[in-house]
């Protein structure tokens, strides 16, 4: 982990990454469209072991819910009641309604999604937590049906899925899994709406089935930026650079900071930590593309953290009030000393399935409005003025049939 100054950032501080295109994940999505099960259960034994039945059964729910800690359970239980009350007032801002303009009725209707799939990794470590980012949005939504599908999944998956909602539960994970729920197969439904985050072969068949049905956003490697002063715990700031960059190799964590003794005392600490990480293999390699960024002020700090656009952004300034109004562009905010990172990873109630990779400069994060559909309706009851508005319109464009089926309805 290097410290740097703002006037030397690598030349690709700011690129947007594209995801190559990998030709395999092609060929699998195929294969699965074509053959179904059999495909999906070749590539489930290839990459995962050899299993019996693509659904988790009744049984092994029940037996998931007996063997998880208690404590385990409980905690599932409070993030689920966090994300379910957080998702319930995102629902309630939005509103069905219906005015009149112009002599037209017109109206907003609210209808939820009627199926879909929650993708939870669990190729590294079981992912309790992404089952409840994605199942309790679409459940508070209304969505009918949604099903999870994860890899060499543990009872702790199973548990939080099913306590979150989920009507079905598959033990399928990667390419194979995603193909599955876009197209159907004999066992596994197809779907509407796939999310939840995944590996970069499971994000670019996200991509390629995007159209067959609905996807959350296109997401890479989780990444935090840290906007912070000399009122920043040093030991804060450490722990929450190695919570991001024990996800994988390709995480990356960043600090702008106005001090140099934060600077110096953060990345002293990031390596005594290191030292008895279990997850340090992995995280060492993260901090290779990981910075500590020195920044004239806070305001070139929020021009720079705008700019790059951050899945996760933390403030731990004198002046957060003040610096939240310039801060635009980041997945998910978190002010102080102590609103660690990690609590929107499991439990404050926000959703830590999120923009990556500076697409949080056009999308926010995973919401209860990712599973509805607002569906608009016009009634005419006196739409003289508007249908000779339309008639003026489509002449100008030289439609002329639009021009008709508007002349047809004056009065004479």
């Amino acid at each position: 982990m290097q410290i740097i100054t703002s006037k030397n950032l690598p030349s690709d501080f700011y690129d947007y990454k594209e995801f190559s295109a990998i030709s395999s994940v092609n060929e699998m999505i195929e294969d699965v469209k074509n053959n179904g099960d059999n495909a999906v259960k070749k590539y489930t034994e290839k990459f995962d072991g050899k299993i019996e039945n693509l659904e988790v059964t009744k049984s092994e729910i029940e037996e998931s819910l007996k063997i998880v800690p208690i404590d385990v359970i409980e905690a599932i239980k409070l993030s689920i009641e966090n994300v379910k009350t957080f998702a319930k007032a995102q629902l309630n801002s939005v509103k069905e309604f219906e005015i009149e303009n112009c002599g037209i009725k017109l109206s907003q209707k609210i209808i939820p999604l009627e199926r879909t799939g929650a993708y939870v990794p669990g190729g590294n470590y079981p992912l309790p937590s992404s089952a409840i980012m994605s199942i309790i949005p679409s459940k508070v939504a209304g969505v009918n049906e949604v099903i999870m599908c994860s890899p060499k999944i543990q009872p702790a998956t199973i548990a939080a899925g099913y306590l979150a909602g989920a009507d079905r539960i598959f033990r399928v994970g990667g390419v194979q899994a995603i193909a599955a729920m876009a197209y159907g197969t004999q066992t596994i439904p197809k779907v509407d709406k796939i999310t939840g985050p995944g590996n970069k072969f499971v994000t670019f068949a996200k991509k390629q089935v995007f159209g067959v049905c609905g996807i959350d956003f296109l997401a890479g490697p989780s990444e935090v930026m840290i906007i912070a002063d000399e009122s920043a715990n040093p030991k804060f700031v450490a722990a929450d650079f190695l919570a991001q960059c024990e996800h994988d190799m390709d995480a990356s964590a960043i600090l702008l900071t106005t001090s140099k003794k934060l600077a110096d005392e953060v990345k002293e600490q990031t390596e005594e930590y290191l030292k008895a990480l279990k997850t340090a293999p992995i995280a060492q390699k993260a901090l290779e593309h990981s910075y500590i960024v020195m920044v004239e002020n806070l305001d070139e700090a929020a021009e720079i953290a705008n700019k790059k656009a951050p899945e996760h952004l933390e403030i731990i300034t004198k002046e957060n009030e003040k610096l939240k109004e310039k801060l635009s562009c980041y997945g998910s905010l978190f002010v102080g000393n102590y609103s660690a990172e990690i609590l929107g990873d499991y439990c404050s109630g926000t959703n830590h399935i999120l923009p990556t990779n500076k697409v949080a400069r056009y999308n926010g994060g995973l919401s209860v409005f990712d599973f509805i559909k607002i569906l608009t309706c016009q009634e005419a009851i006196d739409g003289e003025k508007v249908i000779r508005t339309a008639s003026i319109l489509a002449n100008t464009e030289g439609l002329m049939a639009h021009k008709l089926a508007a002349d047809v309805r004056l009065p004479d």
